[in-house]
């Protein structure tokens, strides 16, 4: 297969990944903490493996624009952070806060959560589209990072929805609509990425400073806060874990 069909079956193959994920918890809201956090670790452990061992070394020499791309991925995030007004993964965490706004502005809650997770997935697909065109091995790592990440996020999109007021019905409609901004994304980015001289130069760093802020920003803070001895050590396990899948496929790179 070509790059084109990878990065299109990759991103179709995350969307499908992440409805069934949801498919578990339709007939209960409580979503449980330990597999959540579980996850959270393993995908943390992934994008960071992803950046220093597969976007960092694909960028050569650092130049000035190199630091600029790195730095506008990080402000990126943080501003779509801010549009959600919502983190994500601490929706186990802050249930009681959800259950108030559900009083109160939770209709306005749910639209802008769905925006901001469409625009989340838009720009990944972006990411994955131009990996793939680098080549495949650095498209895989990129996928399966973006992959381990979707995972959590969209179980706790899921009951943001779901607390909004929505159905569950309806909250699983918007949240594979969402999850389908990425084809989009892939297919602009397979196009800039032809067209647009220069364009994958700016678009690795930039993924590489956004999976940055996820990580460091999001997801290692919210591990943090459980810091029980056996849970600690979970924790570490699936940050390390996390770290190997991307080790592993640096052979596949090399063969």
């Amino acid at each position: 297969m070509n790059p084109i069909s990878y990065a299109i079956l990759s991103v179709i193959l995350i969307s499908i990944i992440s409805v069934i994920a949801i498919i578990p918890f339709l007939r209960k809201r409580k979503i449980s903490e330990k597999t959540l956090l579980f996850l959270v670790s393993l995908s943390a452990g992934t994008l960071f493996g992803t950046v220093f061992l597969h976007f960092l070394p694909e960028m050569g020499n650092f130049t000035l624009t190199t630091s600029l791309s790195i730095l506008a991925g990080i402000l990126i995030f943080f501003i779509i952070e801010k549009i959600v007004h919502f983190r994500h993964h601490h929706h186990h965490t802050h249930k009681s806060e959800i259950e108030k706004q559900t009083h109160g502005h939770a209709y306005h809650l749910a639209p802008v959560n769905i925006i901001g997770d469409g625009l989340h997935n838009f720009i990944d697909g972006v990411i994955i589209g131009t990996s793939y065109l680098i080549n495949i091995p650095l498209g895989i790592a990129a996928t399966v990072g973006i992959m381990l990440h979707e995972i959590p996020q969209e179980i706790a999109d899921f009951g943001v929805l779901l607390y909004s007021g929505m159905s569950k019905k309806k909250a699983l409609f918007f949240n594979l609509f969402s999850a389908l901004t990425a084809i989009i994304g892939t297919i602009l980015g397979l196009i800039l990425a032809t067209r647009v001289e220069g364009f994958i130069q700016i678009i690795i760093p930039f993924a590489a400073g956004g999976f940055l802020y996820i990580a460091g920003s999001n997801l290692v803070p919210e591990l943090h806060k459980h810091c029980g001895l056996k849970e600690s050590l979970v924790h570490l396990f699936a940050l390390i874990l996390g770290m190997g899948i991307m080790v592993a496929l640096l052979f596949v790179e090399i063969h």
